[in-house]
């Protein structure tokens, strides 16, 4: 193989460059201070040989011609001065070039050739000063080692000692099939050129490729090391990017960890000062009013009411309440004709004269296009984007700061429903005789404002007023007014998590507790009420045992066919009980099927003894099914009766104490210090459970209870195939083990039984977690648990037993209970 000369682009041929460099010494290199024909020093040629240098490798001019690398600088720079000299009309000599140079680089055009060779350069070393190489040369031998070790790497720029030992130089030139005349004189040529020069770079050139040389030529051979650059530079930033977002998370943590303990810090602790304030809620109370909801926006032009297959269009008032129907068209309230002929009477008052005359059947009124058009509008909200969604949240965000919270004593605390209710159709539970009735959109002339004397008034809307101002500081609300459907007090009030509404828990379960010190005096008077000769007696003492033995409300009066046909104990009629001398196995039963709170049936079978069945016989003589079973009291006059035999007890005392006291019971009996976590979250809501059948808290299965259970049935199917096959391969570990016997088997083994323990746990999770599904089917346990039970005896049970607290309790829950997460010690018993 023959390497051609390289004449007018930097000297010879590769191998005598290679032979210069070995024979120069590095620290008194004669092409160090070159001086020109004029004497002085050559700029050009120092220039020249630093570039040349920055890209030079001794490691590369031991690397077999077999692995060649192209050269960067060396070629571009030469090819560059040639074609410049060329243009300005200078031939440089074969023998000496320094006199063309010079006078090319004299130029300006020169120069920025000069320049342009410089920023090739970018990547390459910084050369050593002469010192430097004085210091380096001792560290010869280890350089070599380093280069024969890394030999192997391609490298475009090397810093080291260019001297090499002239052996190796002739060993790798041995590897070439060029001839020895054509490697003398090349290194001849080489040799002069570097010695102008300074040139200590080293070329490789491809075997017999002339298009391979053609691109060094051209500047192409920097491409590798840009490559390499961009290839390293998307790892570095991909890297940078990983470490700052690791860096921001842990700082996002830190930051919600530091805001967590500022706030529990800063949190009001009103359960450890001195509450005696002689019946006053608060000292100030301080707030900006409630939020009103927006004002009603019209129907698009493209959007019509249709009457009787004519499009119309209704005034604005009238509009707004047919937009109140049209939402509900696909829901069955509409489909109820209580709820259509409220909602017609309640629409008519609402129109214009004209339009009562025209509108006179709503059989006849199709509100399809208005359905059509509010469920494209819920459509497009569930498509807006991620940007859109924060835009909102950020907005409700700043209301909820500006509204939601108030200064009480000083102190900031939440508000629980500061927003007034939207216009609307009126629901109600259940078959409600007023479903479909129009509730009127409230109005700030509707509205009484509660607040202290020296606070700063709420102000109200543009252009309105409020109904009333007071500074009544023996009520909690801040706001109230009446709704039109049933004249009910609506209120706004503080936020569960607030002073006044833990006080008002903790005194109700303080009460509570109370009555477990008297519930025996109690229950002694109402068995000899049994025995009374006044039948109001009687059907005291049988109430107030019904109230105890079962929890039931003690029922509210209420005007003849003003709400749904909801009752409690006081307004059981007779049709809602039923006797029975013997039922199966059981003596004295008493059948109960009546509509309780919110229109949740109460059915239960109930034993009672024996002078509770006869007072019940008695109590339903000569009466109709319609009448009253105990028509001698009232809620009033039983809770008058009980607050006498204990100062503030009344019947629903008695609901909260019994929960209580079943709670506190079934987890003394359900739960033991050896249960896993799973099994004590199964006991707690197994005790739950038994409370929320107590107090007929039901519900309806979910919708998608099927679902969830298919796919825990399929979970559990999928864990007991891969613990069939744990069990398995434990097997054949342990067989194996057996005949070998050796320390790989053994650990092995205790491989296999540790995954299989770990599935068998896995599997026993699952199950736990079905049965507990499969159990709260209708059966609603946080009814109970947010108003019945005692936070502090599941407080204490989690301390007790180990349990995360937020396993019982959620954040809400947590904060509304945090007066007894706080004073509760693992001891405490109800």
């Amino acid at each position: 193989m023959k390497l051609e000369d390289n004449k007018g682009q930097g000297g010879g041929q590769t191998s005598s460059r290679k032979r210069a460099a070995s024979d120069s010494k590095r620290d008194g290199c004669p092409n160090d201070r070159k001086k020109s024909k004029d004497g002085k020093n050559d700029k050009t040629d120092v220039t020249v040989g630093k570039n040349t240098a920055n890209h030079s490798s001794c490691e590369q001019s031991q690397r077999p011609l077999q692995e060649p690398k192209i050269t960067s600088s060396a070629n571009l720079k030469a090819a560059t001065i040639e074609t410049k000299a060329t243009d300005a009309g200078i031939t440089p000599s074969s023998g000496n070039n320094d006199t063309g140079l010079s006078k090319v680089i004299e130029s300006g055009e020169r120069r920025g050739a000069k320049m342009e060779l410089q920023e090739i350069d970018l990547f390459g070393p910084i050369e050593h000063s002469d010192t430097e190489r004085s210091q380096n040369k001792s560290k010869k031998s280890v350089d070599s080692k380093k280069d024969d070790k890394h030999k192997h790497k391609p490298k475009s720029s090397q810093r080291g000692d260019h001297r090499k030992d002239e052996k190796k130089v002739r060993e790798l030139s041995a590897n070439c099939s060029k001839s020895n005349s054509e490697t003398k004189k090349s290194k001849d040529s080489c040799k002069k050129d570097c010695m102008r020069t300074g040139d200590v770079k080293k070329e490789n050139v491809k075997e017999n490729t002339k298009t391979d040389r053609a691109k060094k030529k051209s500047g192409n051979d920097k491409k590798p090391i840009a490559e390499k650059k961009r290839k390293r530079e998307p790892d570095r930033q991909d890297s940078n990017k990983k470490i700052k977002k690791g860096g921001e998370m842990e700082e996002k943590k830190n930051k919600a960890k530091k805001a967590a303990k500022t706030e529990d810090d800063s949190k009001w602790k009103w359960w450890e000062e001195d509450n005696s304030n002689n019946g006053k809620k608060w000292s100030t109370l301080e707030h900006k009013g409630p939020l009103f909801p927006p004002e009603y926006e019209p129907l698009p032009d493209n959007v019509c009411f249709v009457y009787n297959g004519k499009p119309m269009k209704l005034s604005l008032a009238a509009e707004e309440v047919a937009t109140f129907y049209g939402k509900m068209l696909d829901h069955e309230y509409t489909t109820k004709s209580v709820f259509q002929e409220n909602f017609f009477n309640d629409w008519r008052e609402e129109m214009t004269k004209e339009e009562r005359e025209q509108i006179n059947k709503l059989s006849k009124c199709d509100f399809s296009h208005i359905n059509k058009y509010f469920l494209e509008k819920s459509e497009e909200k569930k498509a807006m984007t991620k940007e859109q969604k924060l835009v909102l949240k950020e907005e409700n965000i700043q209301l909820t700061e500006e509204y939601g919270f108030c200064l009480l004593d000083g102190h900031r605390e939440k508000i629980g429903n500061f927003r007034v209710e939207p216009p609307g159709l009126f629901r109600g539970r259940g078959e409600h005789p007023k479903m479909g009735k129009l509730k009127k959109r409230i109005l700030p002339e509707d509205i009484t404002i509660n607040c202290s004397k020296a606070s700063k008034i709420p102000e109200a809307p543009k252009g309105h007023k409020w109904r009333k101002v007071q500074h009544d500081d023996a009520v909690t609300w801040l706001a109230s007014w009446v709704e039109n459907v049933q004249g009910n007090f609506k209120y706004i009030m503080l936020n569960p998590s607030s002073k006044l509404k833990g006080e008002k828990d903790w005194q109700k379960y303080e009460m509570a507790r109370k009555l477990k010190l008297k519930v025996d005096t109690i229950r002694r008077l109402y068995r000899e009420d049994w025995k009374s000769r006044e039948m109001k007696t009687r059907q005291r003492g049988v109430a107030i045992y019904f109230i105890d033995k079962l929890a039931l409300r003690a029922g509210n009066e209420k005007e003849e066919g003003e709400t749904a046909d909801t009752v409690g104990c006081c307004s059981l009629r007779v049709e809602h009980i039923t006797l029975h001398e013997k039922k199966g196995s059981q003596e004295f039963v008493v059948e109960f099927d009546f509509l309780g709170k919110d229109s949740i049936r109460y059915y239960n079978e109930v034993p009672v003894e024996t002078r509770v069945f006869r007072n019940l016989k008695l109590f339903m003589e000569n009466k109709g099914p319609e009448d009253d079973l105990f028509d001698r009291i009232s809620t009033t006059y039983l809770n008058k009766h009980l607050n006498q035999s204990m100062p503030g007890l009344s019947a629903k005392v008695f609901r909260t104490f019994n929960a209580s006291t079943t709670l506190q019971d079934q987890l003394n009996k359900l739960t033991t210090a050896d249960m896993t976590l799973e099994e004590s979250l199964l006991s707690y809501n197994r005790a739950n459970r038994a409370v929320a059948i107590l107090c007929n808290h039901q519900r309806a299965a979910p919708k998608t209870f099927e679902k969830s259970m298919q796919n825990m049935l399929d979970k559990i199917a999928q864990k007991q195939q891969q613990l069939d096959v744990a069990k398995k391969e434990l097997k054949e570990a342990k067989r194996e083990h057996k005949k070998a016997g050796n320390e790989r088997t053994r650990k092995l083994v205790e491989k296999k039984e540790a995954a299989v323990k770990r599935l068998e746990e896995q599997m026993k999770r699952l199950q736990l977690q079905m049965t507990d599904k499969e159990e709260n089917k209708v059966i609603a346990l946080g009814t109970s648990k947010l108003n019945y039970l005692d936070p502090r005896i599941s407080v204490a049970w989690c301390k007790k037993f180990n349990v995360p607290i937020e396993k019982i309790y959620n954040k809400t829950q947590r904060e509304k209970f945090a007066w007894a997460i706080d004073m509760t010690e693992e001891d405490f018993q109800f």
